[in-house]
């Protein structure tokens, strides 16, 4: 063992970082970015806010980043027809830091998370630096359903009693909504908990799909979790958010850093949510492109799911690492997120819908090749 391995935390020993390959391909769709770049009217905008901070950037951020907040309440306001105050909004670099602060204040050693895989797989990761114990959750009975059963979910979260859950909707890796009978299920059997619905792809969400917002009132632990890397196109920038009981909010100034997120942050953030009929525009376009994939791979002869978000859980492989490889070898790059005969596919431009279809057509051309030649053989 490396000295330094021998003076990391035991519990850390033996982990494999988070991360999705980056590789210089053709047809990049494994991690769910949006395909459509920032527009110019935007960029305009966010040059112009940035240089209007830059003076002051000798001085600390606003630490409440107040302007911010008051915008992405706006925001969801308009979008889920629910009135959201400013100080029911938080937001980090990224979902992934809401997250984490909400594991630092409610969970922790002697403490549990239970969420149902398969999910986002930061939940256990989130959890488990911070020294919540994971329980990894049944979705159902039948392991080809990747919906929520709610009464295996309601015994799920009795039977462990725990101190943050984790709900997704529309989840990912599959794409699938939840219905919000389970929320508030999984929220009353749970008294001890915090109720986290991470709701990163909401906007990809097929029409009448309602949010988890609706049932923020009088429900003082329940957080819905969003972000901007995905429908706004805004991954690079790493901005997410929550909205939550004011009270709660306020308990999670306890574990964030001073001054997290940096003035050119707030003002970007600030500029895209200013233009957000711009960019929120490709929308439409990326959802009728992950309907395309859908009648595609069918036509193919493969299984996808029937998806929420801005891409596709593709199942029907006899072998997915295999499929992923020979898609690389033609320049098309997915995501194996280790569901056996599944790979997720991100919805991207018209163009790339064809590459993906006409390669997922040349391997599974290959493919049943060999196979008539060894029973010839």
């Amino acid at each position: 063992m490396n000295e330094l391995d021998r003076l990391l935390r035991a519990d850390l020993r033996g982990r494999t970082a988070y991360g999705a390959p980056q590789l210089d391909v053709p047809v990049a769709l494994n991690t769910n970015e949006s395909s459509y770049g920032v527009s110019r009217e935007v960029i305009d905008a966010i040059l112009t806010e940035v240089e209007a901070v830059a003076s002051t950037l000798n001085r600390y951020p606003d630490r409440e980043f107040t302007r911010l907040r008051t915008d992405l309440a706006g925001y969801l306001t308009r979008t889920t027809d629910v009135h959201v105050e400013p100080d029911r909004v938080w937001a980090g670099n990224g979902s992934n830091e809401v997250l984490q602060h909400i594991v630092q204040a409610f969970g922790g050693t002697g403490r549990t998370a239970l969420g149902f895989t398969p999910s986002y797989s930061m939940h256990p990761i989130i959890s488990g630096v911070s020294g919540t114990s994971w329980v990894d959750g049944m979705r159902t009975q039948d392991p080809s359903r990747f919906d929520i059963d709610l009464g295996l979910a309601v015994e799920q979260a009795t039977e462990h009693d725990p101190s943050v859950v984790f709900l997704t909707s529309p989840n990912n890796p599959t794409g699938t909504a939840l219905d919000l009978d389970v929320v508030q299920a999984v929220y009353d059997a749970a008294p001890n908990a915090i109720v986290v619905v991470d709701e990163a792809y909401a906007e990809f969400a097929r029409p009448g799909t309602p949010s988890a917002i609706t049932l923020l009132k009088g429900r003082p632990r329940l957080v819905v979790t969003r972000t901007m890397s995905k429908a706004f196109a805004f991954a690079g920038v790493r901005l997410g958010y929550l909205a939550a009981d004011p009270h709660l909010i306020d308990l999670l100034r306890l574990v964030r850093m001073p001054y997290h997120l940096s003035s050119v942050t707030q003002a970007v953030a600030c500029a895209a949510l200013e233009h957000r009929t711009t960019m929120l525009s490709m929308v439409e376009a990326i959802k009728a492109e992950r309907d395309r994939l859908v009648a595609g791979c069918t036509d193919l002869g493969l299984r996808p799911v029937p998806s929420d978000a801005n891409f596709v859980l593709v199942g029907g492989f006899d072998d997915a690492a295999t499929t992923w490889q020979a898609l690389l070898d033609q320049g098309v790059l997915v995501r194996d997120v280790g569901i056996a005969n599944h790979l997720r596919i991100t919805a991207g431009t018209p163009d790339e819908t064809d590459a993906v279809l006409a390669a997922f057509s040349t391997v599974l051309a290959t493919a049943r090749g060999a196979d008539e030649r060894q029973e010839t053989a």
